[in-house]
């Protein structure tokens, strides 16, 4: 009865959220779609609203670029330019060839979870043959994505996408990218007067700090002025970064694509090459045998960015994961630095070490609790077999939004919201976490059934 409520709560956050053709991820801070949002807003819808989970996905789609890449944010024409920053007029995407023409969106990606989207409405539809011919119509879309970051955003041929910008990632505050930014100088040209929305709609303790913000608006800047030129950035910024997060989706979304290719009558072989080649990848550039984890590696200099954080676990992902690599996720995983003795109050899986410095638990990916990591932990356990840690993380995702509401992030020792409320993924994914553990118990799912 009390998942009952708490679905039927989630529905309404998603129903309130969506404006016509898309699901803003929060209206006050976040009135645009944004990308890899819409990819785990499609998830939650698709198991009740499958003509919704379609419509997110075919709209962000819109924005795709010419060359390939899906923006990280698409404008919705209606929201005045001020009331979010940076807006179309800073990202400019209409002066590039490269754009779309029709739309206004960024220049910047954020991981390319879409085709994993894609294959959970397949497999949840209510309507099957619709269902294929909507993988029909986005396939395509879906081969020129992973095609941009395979040719644009491997600039060594390593096997690895880079992201060229914080905001990239998918955790924009992470302390795991200071060390990569310090060598940053900003330039004050590149600076416009802006004001920080995300202030006036949270509060500043939950937000990166001002300095932070100035680099992150500085690199954003800087990409806009070399005509959103991946080659040219890879040589000139000091934030060339390639990690085990976005890497790690590529793989689970490339199986996903082979999936797809069988059910739309295409060759799966080249996906199922690409998800290889990204996870000699990953086992050659980003495990530290030494640590015995998962890092990411700025590619400029060769270095590993050895701070402790959530994105270690990712590679989880991979159903092939060397048991090595596995069973030095679960070890940290259940070790104090991000799951502390069950007699102590609190959540999981804090996004940094909670015995790290640099930890802070209610500011903006720096060791909040996010439902979004959490779920894509618990589905890389499952695919491996640990299902008592996996029942940790989602009894853990389900008593925080029983506790404090579909916030944008949590405190992992009190459980308080922070950020937005009612925010859209956070409802997405707990539908996806009742309707998936109640389809595990009945045996009508099974972790290998999807990508």
């Amino acid at each position: 009865m009390a998942d009952r409520r708490l679905l039927d709560a989630a529905k309404e956050v998603l129903e309130a959220s969506w404006v016509g053709s898309s699901t803003v991820p929060a209206s006050g801070l976040y009135p645009h779609q944004w990308s890899w949002d819409s990819a785990f807003i499609t998830i939650g819808r698709s198991w009740y609203d499958q003509g919704r989970a379609q419509a997110e996905l075919e709209e962000l789609f819109r924005g795709q670029w010419s060359d390939g890449r899906i923006p990280h944010i698409v404008f919705n024409p209606s929201v005045p330019d001020g009331a979010y920053f940076p807006g179309p007029s800073f990202w400019m995407s209409s002066q590039t060839p490269r754009a779309p023409r029709d739309v206004e969106t960024s220049g910047i990606i954020q991981p390319p979870l879409h085709a994993a989207a894609a294959l959970e409405i397949h497999d949840n539809a209510q309507d099957p043959r619709e269902a294929r011919a909507f993988l029909e119509r986005v396939y395509a879309r879906l081969v020129s994505w992973h095609a941009y970051l395979a040719r644009h955003r491997d600039p060594d041929g390593i096997g690895l996408a880079a992201i060229l910008h914080p905001w990239e990632s998918g955790l924009d505050n992470s302390p795991a990218w200071d060390e990569a930014l310090d060598d940053l100088v900003v330039r004050d040209d590149l600076l416009p007067a802006y004001e920080r929305r995300d202030l006036v709609a949270a509060e500043a303790e939950d937000r990166p700090t001002d300095d932070a913000y100035r680099r992150f608006v500085h690199l954003a800047a800087a990409y806009r002025e070399v005509g959103y030129d991946d080659e040219r950035l890879c040589r000139s910024s000091p934030f060339v970064v390639a990690g085990p997060l976005l890497n790690s989706i590529l793989i689970w979304s490339s199986l996903a694509l082979a999936r797809i290719a069988r059910l739309v009558g295409d060759d799966p072989e080249p996906h199922l090459l690409g998800a290889a080649r990204v996870r000699a990848g990953i086992q050659s550039t980003l495990w530290h045998p030494g640590d015995a984890r998962y890092y990411s590696r700025n590619l400029r200099t060769d270095q590993f960015l050895r701070d402790p954080s959530i994105l270690s676990f990712l590679p989880l992902l991979d159903p092939e994961l060397p048991v090595e690599g596995r069973d030095a996720i679960v070890r940290d995983l259940s070790a104090p630095c991000f799951h502390p003795p069950e007699t102590e109050e609190h959540y999981l899986i804090p996004s940094y070490d909670l015995t790290g410095e640099l930890f802070d638990p209610r500011r903006y990916w720096r060791g909040p609790v996010w439902l979004n990591t959490d779920w894509l932990v618990w589905r890389g356990l499952l695919q491996h077999g640990q299902h008592r840690l996996a029942d940790h993380v989602t009894d853990s995702m389900l008593s925080l939004a029983k506790r404090s509401g579909f916030r944008e992030y949590f405190n992992p020792f009190t459980g308080e919201g922070h950020g937005s409320d009612g925010f859209a993924w956070s409802a997405a994914l707990v539908i996806d976490v009742i309707e998936r553990r109640a389809r595990m118990s009945s045996g009508t799912w099974s972790p290998t059934q999807t990508a």
